[in-house]
């Protein structure tokens, strides 16, 4: 009697489909790798003391221009007596880099580099990013240079606190990844599959759990004024708010459910000065919709700095309409 093999269908075709998709996994992180860690430098930050310079700490950075300007965080490469430091190449090169201009507030800092010839990375556009996609990090944990891991976008539109002095902002649209992160790759590099920087790397907040401060048109717009000036302006108005929702009235009026509760309003500020107070709620602010203190935030600009701003204001059960004149923010 013939025997009868036993086969059960799709089985083979399964497990070739995984082993081909396994394999071009590999080849798109192997080729971001190979694309990328050139222009990703190993930072080592030095503190000018009385007498000669100390090591003060390290992390990653990553090249902008073939001429020199190379972009990192700017915990890196911030606090007292950090001028500069040198940054290593996976080529062998090492230069001497001097710190540019560095904003805490966005936690983005830009150095130049004493020699040129580097190879600069392509940005990309973390708008453009979608939860579930592959992403690649490159930097230097721990010392260990050029270290490469992988994993996914886990989650978009977080918000990262961010202080300057006495001054508090919310780095907006924060990527989250679960690509291994661990001290010293801050400043480094979070590439999309073909091989564009979207994000460089700025905490790690647990394990399995790093962010990223995003590359879109705010934070290039950041670069570019550290570039050009070495600082960020910034326009303020002095308060402290929080989302509260509108009373029933006033949601159908202005076809929302929630305002800016004004909490406090800073002494001699533009705010005290065009009439604000605490438990006044903001539902407008120069046109635009205002329910929660990011939206106040993203006006900040330095365009708005000696403009007029107008506010609608919901005080008890009077409508009023403020006009506000923001002043630069004090570094």
């Amino acid at each position: 009697m013939a025997t009868i093999e036993r086969h059960e269908p799709g089985t083979d075709e399964a497990a070739a489909t995984e082993a081909e998709a396994l394999d071009a996994y590999s080849r798109v992180v192997v080729d971001v790798a190979e694309h990328l860690a050139p222009s990703v430098a190993n930072l080592r930050v030095m503190r000018q003391s009385r007498r000669w310079s100390v090591p003060a700490g390290a992390g990653s950075g990553v090249a902008l221009t073939p001429d020199g300007f190379l972009l990192t965080s700017a915990h890196v490469v911030s606090g007292p007596g950090r001028r500069g430091g040198r940054a290593a190449f996976p080529d062998g090169r090492e230069l001497r880099f001097e710190v540019i201009g560095a904003d805490r507030l966005s936690d983005l800092a830009v150095l130049r580099t004493e020699g040129g010839g580097l190879t600069p990375a392509v940005l990309g556009d973390a708008e453009e990013l979608r939860v579930g996609q592959l992403v690649v990090a490159i930097g230097n944990p721990n010392g260990f240079a050029g270290s490469v891991t992988a994993g996914v976008v886990s989650a978009l539109g977080r918000s990262l606190p961010a202080r300057s002095g006495r001054a508090v902002r919310y780095i907006d649209n924060v990527i989250q990844t679960d690509a291994a992160l661990n001290p010293g790759n801050s400043g480094g590099a979070l590439a999309d599959s073909r091989g564009r920087v979207v994000g460089i790397n700025t905490a790690v907040a647990g394990v399995g759990l790093g962010l990223a401060v995003p590359i879109n048109t705010a934070t290039r717009q950041i670069i570019g004024a550290l570039m050009r000036d070495g600082r960020v302006r910034r326009a303020y108005i002095g308060i402290a708010g929080g989302p509260r929702p509108l009373p029933p009235n006033a949601r159908i009026r202005v076809g929302r459910s929630a305002g800016l509760e004004v909490i406090e309003v800073a002494e001699g500020s533009p705010a005290q000065r065009a009439g604000l107070r605490p438990e006044d709620l903001i539902v407008e602010l120069g046109g635009r919709v205002v329910e929660s203190a990011d939206d106040v935030q993203r006006l900040m600009t330095e365009t708005a700095i000696g403009r007029p701003l107008p506010a609608t204001v919901l005080r008890g059960e009077r409508w009023l309409e403020l006009e506000l004149r923001p002043v630069e923010l004090a570094e």
